[in-house]
């Protein structure tokens, strides 16, 4: 059996384990770093098996943590989320000041619809890598869906303000089409017509159809 199996393995029975625990909190490795709940003894003996494999099999823990997190993201998306956040988790409690292991928590808690949970999980990972434009801008789209729920309009202007931040970092076609398409939702044209303008000149079939439609009336 290889590493990654046998650390594996190691999950399967701490769930087995544990459901056999009456004080065992249960499905916490579901939750963004466990739900903060107070682990019983089967569970933090578990993590402490774990982390003695990772120590074994890997260079340090914050390696150990980078194998978890690709793993999270494959998990993602091939859309078992479940076992992605399992994955997350572990990641977590190998290196929690690994910025992608935030990100991968925010984008599992906005696809089960909790945007307004998944964003402080976002700007933390914003807070310990300012530079990864893709965080920026998937929190931009949490923040843009609880404008569209809710009509408030500081989402928007926060969405716009996270996307202007993702261009500036990675001005690419497609970023610079959301922020083109964000802009649609103001009444003034001006910004839209502008962004418009910038993303044809990096690639005409980045906007959508509609959104030129509702920019241009054409």
């Amino acid at each position: 059996m290889n590493k990654c199996c046998r650390l594996i393995c190691i999950a399967v029975v701490w769930l087995l384990g544990c459901s056999l625990t009456d004080d065992c909190p249960p499905g916490i490795n579901t939750l963004p770093m466990y739900g903060r709940a107070k682990k019983c003894g089967a569970q933090i003996e578990s993590d402490r098996i774990f982390l003695k494999q990772c120590d074994r099999g890997f260079k340090n823990r914050k390696e150990a943590a980078k194998h978890f997190v690709k793993r999270g993201w494959e998990y993602y998306y091939k859309r078992i989320p479940d076992t992605a956040m399992m994955r997350f988790n572990q990641a977590w409690l190998l290196d929690s000041l690994n910025a992608d292991v935030y990100w991968g928590f925010a984008n599992l808690t906005g696809t089960q619809g909790k945007l307004k949970e998944s964003l402080p999980l976002f700007n933390r990972s914003i807070a310990l890598n300012p530079a990864n434009a893709k965080v920026w801008e998937s929190a931009s789209n949490s923040y843009g869906e609880l404008f569209y729920k809710t009509k408030d309009v500081n989402y928007l202007n926060t969405a716009v303000k996270y996307l202007k931040r993702a261009v500036k970092l990675n001005p690419s076609p497609s970023t610079y089409a959301t922020l083109t398409a964000a802009y649609t939702y103001f009444a003034q044209k001006d910004s839209a017509k502008k962004y418009l303008k910038i993303t044809d000149g990096l690639d005409k079939n980045a906007v959508n159809p509609e959104v030129r439609k509702m920019i241009t009336g054409q």
